[in-house]
């Protein structure tokens, strides 16, 4: 693994002072160790686009603008044995999505499937933290979310649908479940969020302007993206040279799930701008799975067939000059062998807002290693 430079600060230390800025914000305990735990599972697994560098920007700033409520009160609108539908009520998306995600996994146990859908919510971290909930009770999760519109459909140049991962978690008998954990566009907008902290451009091809052409500058992308003048291609990239359809067509089916179920807004609708152009809730709409791998012939005896397909995957001939096939999840898992002693990874930018939060909440207990002495 490439050597890392940035500082690193303890879990423990990133978990509780993320905590501690909730609870200054409004949010009950328990809520805010969940939404700090979220985050940080992301750097965990190395996906640092849904970490802590997207701590301020999507939770901090929009609660205090005041289209995120801080506390979350969840309404079940309807139930059956094996479904239930959520009204979060522009909450956060963490807490409405584990309430979702424990009533699926109760009714998994009970008749070996149970799905909920969730409307009028807000981001909710990185999906495979939801699907992974499942495969910790020998079940397979799965997840969708929509989000405010920045995909273009095949052939086309406007932003219509969100980067709307469709992820599936699966127990198997190795030391991490199979997650495959990624947006339906071919870029996702934390990625670039993250390019223009660091200064990079984003590759050609991913991202479309609405004159037809390929945008790179990473900051002017993520402006061009908010007021509709550009848009991020779909999985397999733009037209179908590469299959860009198939992109489009997972989001489709994500975007369906995440509203039609119950009776969400979608599309356009999700941009988190009223009439008037003035910010409001996003009113996103989530869904969640949870299959019970008991109830078919038995966990055990699934959690291996499941392993060695995967062996036999990693196991197969390689390409010149590679020296390892992965296997979905395999990557995280090596991330968090290597972290998990070390800390989090803190970036400059990261560092700055830290600094910036702790001050203007009244948090002088928290020091920071990466702090001049």
């Amino acid at each position: 693994m490439e050597k890392d430079t940035r500082p690193y600060i303890p879990w423990q230390l990133a978990d509780d002072f993320m905590t501690a800025v909730f609870v200054k914000l409004g949010l009950p305990e328990p809520d805010a160790r969940l939404c700090s735990d979220v985050l940080l599972e992301s750097d965990r697994r190395g996906i640092e686009s849904h970490g802590c560098n997207r701590f301020k920007p999507i939770y901090v700033d929009r609660i205090r603008a005041g289209i995120l409520n801080p506390v979350t009160k969840i309404e079940i609108l309807k139930e059956t044995p094996t479904t239930a539908v959520l009204d979060a009520n522009d909450g956060m998306g963490m807490v409405a999505s584990k309430k979702a995600m424990e009533l699926c996994i109760e009714k998994a146990h009970k008749y070996g499937m149970g799905m909920a859908a969730v409307r009028n919510s807000s981001h909710y971290g990185i999906a495979g933290y939801w699907a992974t909930m499942a495969t910790k009770e020998n079940m397979i999760g799965i997840t969708g979310t929509n989000a405010r519109p920045s995909i273009a459909p095949t052939f086309g140049v406007e932003n219509m649908l969100g980067t709307n991962p469709l992820t599936f978690g699966i127990p198997t008998d190795e030391d991490f479940p199979f997650v495959l954990d990624c947006a339906t566009s071919i870029i996702q907008n934390g990625k670039i969020e993250y390019y223009a902290r660091i200064g990079h451009d984003v590759p050609a091809g991913m991202v479309i302007g609405r004159d037809g052409s390929e945008l790179t500058d990473s900051e002017q992308i993520l402006k061009d993206i908010r007021s509709q003048k550009a848009a991020l291609a779909p999985l397999g990239g733009l037209g179908e040279l590469f299959a860009g359809y198939k992109g489009y067509g997972y989001a489709t089916v994500v975007e369906i799930l995440s509203a039609a179920l119950q009776s969400g807004l979608f599309l356009k609708a999700l941009d988190g701008k009223n009439e008037e152009g003035n910010l409001r809730p996003y009113h996103l709409g989530h869904f969640f799975v949870a299959i019970d791998t008991e109830a078919f012939l038995g966990a055990e005896a699934f959690k291996k067939t499941c392993g060695d397909i995967l062996r036999q995957l990693r196991a197969s001939e390689k390409a010149p000059g590679q020296s390892r096939i992965y296997t979905a999840g395999e990557k995280e898992y090596d991330i968090w062998m290597y972290r998990k002693d070390r800390g989090v990874p803190i970036t400059e930018a990261v560092q700055k807002e830290f600094i910036q939060m702790r001050d203007e909440f009244g948090l002088a207990e928290f020091r920071f290693p990466f702090e001049a002495p």
